[in-house]
């Protein structure tokens, strides 16, 4: 079954002085049907952050054109460019002010089948016609608690420590990562990436519904404008990919009018043979 995929992907700087977000798609410069979208969102004082950010973007978008898909497992693929972006964000320590470090969540896309991959609490959701099949738990203080009973998810929204992580690329201890996939495709799926100062203003319900009832480029475009007017004057960056599935409808060539083949009938001479 074929499917045409509607893709975007968009951010604002919010309220903040400067944007650390980085979210991009990139087609496999090689390989027809494969893509990947990557979102970052860096942290780490003026400039440090940015930096570590576009380096996530730079490392993935590397990875992907040595990608082989009839040769390299997605979940190889998906974990060596977070591990080599970890690295080299850490090597950037020396020229910058603080710390650097980032988040990092990627969409891998090929015939087939979808895989992804992140570090950090930048999300993906998975949805079908606007209900959520899915999200990444974010790797968060807040997420802990929430998982082991601790807290409530109504406690969780204003939780003190809610942006406090567990772990990130960057930083001195290895970090975690959490992988998952699918084969299945079906009309109506669709996948977000974003950050934390997108999801923090949408509940899973709204989010898919707007997702659902508008094109990617629309949805982006509806969701920021959304998260600006409730961030009220002290909106994080906020960054997003959204890509979605359409099933193509492949029409039947029609015949003349009262055309009807006889049996025998010989085939049309193809163009060039005598």
């Amino acid at each position: 079954m074929p499917f045409k995929m509607d893709a975007c992907f968009a951010q604002h700087q919010g309220d903040r002085q400067e944007q650390q977000d980085r979210v991009a798609i990139f087609a496999h410069p090689k390989v027809k049907g494969v893509a990947l979208a990557v979102l970052a969102d860096g942290m780490g004082g003026h400039t440090g952050g940015s930096l570590a950010a576009e380096q996530v973007i730079h490392t993935a978008r590397q990875n992907l054109g040595h990608f082989s898909p009839s040769d390299d497992p997605s979940r190889q693929m998906l974990e060596h460019s977070m591990l080599e972006a970890h690295t080299m964000i850490k090597a950037s320590r020396f020229i910058n002010e603080k710390e650097p470090h980032s988040t990092a969540v990627l969409l891998l896309l090929q015939p087939g089948q979808i895989a992804w991959g992140h570090c950090g609490d930048s999300r993906l959701y998975r949805f079908r016609t606007g209900r959520m099949l899915f999200r990444t738990t974010d790797h968060s203080y807040v997420e802990h608690l929430l998982a082991n009973g601790k807290i409530t998810p109504e406690q969780a929204e204003n939780h003190q420590y809610r942006n406090v992580l567990l772990t990130s690329l960057g930083g001195g201890e290895a970090p975690k990562f959490s992988f998952g996939e699918t084969d299945e495709i079906q009309d109506g799926d669709a996948y977000v990436l974003c950050s934390d100062g997108l999801w923090a203003y949408f509940d899973p319900v709204e989010l898919g519904g707007v997702v659902a009832a508008f094109a990617a480029r629309e949805a982006c475009e509806v969701l920021i404008k959304r998260a600006r007017e409730r961030g009220r004057g002290e909106g994080d960056n906020c960054s997003l990919a959204v890509i979605k599935f359409n099933e193509v409808v492949v029409e039947k060539p029609k015949l003349p009018s009262g055309f009807k083949p006889r049996p025998g009938f010989p085939p049309l001479p193809e163009r060039g043979r005598h």
